[in-house]
């Protein structure tokens, strides 16, 4: 079923499964790898229509749920967006591409410069005035209270949403590096298309996403600015997605130092292995009035993911790799060696 729907989340709360179809069908768009792309133009229209209207009413205290995908940030969206005071989008790509042209590090949308990393510096008055119209204007639509936006990306540009939310709460998701790496490499295999003369899987549009990545490690990862021009070359899925999880969980990392009271860390394993006890303290965290009917969702729909055993790191991904892992509680020998 479409929008992350399944019957279990129908008869659970039948409006949450309208309000999901409304969010999927006329707000989130059509990213580059997935099918249905023609309904983006109705989607920038709506957007336009909304633009042009009075502001509908304040976004208060929004949620967004940051880190690395394929790290089952998915999951947590979809399960938070049963809570009754939720209005949950997931990666509405579209409308941040309408705040700002130059996130789109995929391609799915434009062609012309990029950039994984944004400052407060970039949050305009014309951009604030955008991200509070749209997201305004969607919750007015879909009748909720908080907005839920999950976008891992967000993990680098936490400086630039808090400038357009300064009340803004991020769940910084967190899972065993070589279990997002695996999932990644499977994700980019199963869904990589060929269309036309250009390869179109996780790393973007002809790996534009790969190179917008390795020009961030450049910039804020100075042990790794000496590699960068030996590793854009790099083809191998594994070795390419444990460069992103190390930079994203730095990036999380540094935005949880900086804010601890909007920046808060969450394990993959813990919501999979105990999901109610970790609801029940992901809502007192983030002021949400206690759902039961959520947790029991949870409960449900939560199961363990797949471990996966390590493989052979490139030495100068392998350190930084191997320095977020132990600091995040995962002590796994790391091997170093191969070249992608």
């Amino acid at each position: 079923m479409p929008a992350q729907l399944s019957k279990r989340y129908v008869r659970t709360r039948p409006t949450k499964a309208l309000s999901r179809l409304v969010s999927w069908a006329l707000v989130e768009g059509r990213p580059l790898t997935t099918r249905g792309r023609w309904i983006n133009p109705l989607v920038f229209g709506l957007q336009r229509v909304a633009l042009a209207l009075p502001a509908v009413r304040a976004v208060e205290r929004p949620i967004f749920i940051i880190g690395t995908g394929r790290s089952g940030t998915t999951l947590l969206g979809t399960v938070l967006s049963m809570h009754r005071s939720v209005a949950f989008l997931n990666e509405p790509k579209a409308l941040w591409h309408r705040i700002h042209p130059e996130e789109d590090v995929i391609g799915s949308y434009a062609s012309g410069p990029a950039r994984f990393y944004l400052d407060a510096e970039e949050a305009t008055p014309a951009r604030v005035r955008k991200a509070h119209h749209l997201f305004g204007a969607y919750l007015t639509a879909v009748r909720g209270q908080r907005l839920l936006d999950k976008y891992p990306e967000l993990v680098f540009r936490v400086a630039f949403v808090r400038a357009l939310f300064p009340d803004a709460q991020f769940v910084f998701l967190v899972r065993n590096g070589w279990d997002a790496c695996r999932s990644i490499q499977d994700w980019s295999t199963r869904l990589g298309v060929e269309s036309g003369n250009e390869v179109h899987d996780w790393w973007g549009r002809d790996d534009r996403k790969w190179h917008h990545l390795l020009d961030y490690a450049a910039e804020q990862a100075p042990d790794l600015a000496a590699a960068v021009p030996a590793l854009r070359s790099v083809g191998d899925h594994r070795q390419r997605a444990a460069l992103e999880w190390a930079l994203a969980m730095q990036a999380g990392l540094d935005a949880q130092d900086r804010l601890p009271n909007q920046v808060h860390l969450v394990r993959y394993e813990d919501l999979t292995a105990s999901p109610q006890a970790t609801l029940a303290a992901l809502f007192q965290t983030l002021a949400l009035p206690d759902d039961a009917v959520c947790r029991a969702f949870a409960k449900q729909e939560v199961r363990p993911g797949r471990a996966h055993e390590p493989f052979v790191l490139m030495p100068e991904v392998a350190r930084i790799f191997q320095t977020l892992m132990h600091r995040l509680g995962y002590g796994l020998d790391i091997q170093e060696g191969g070249n992608g």
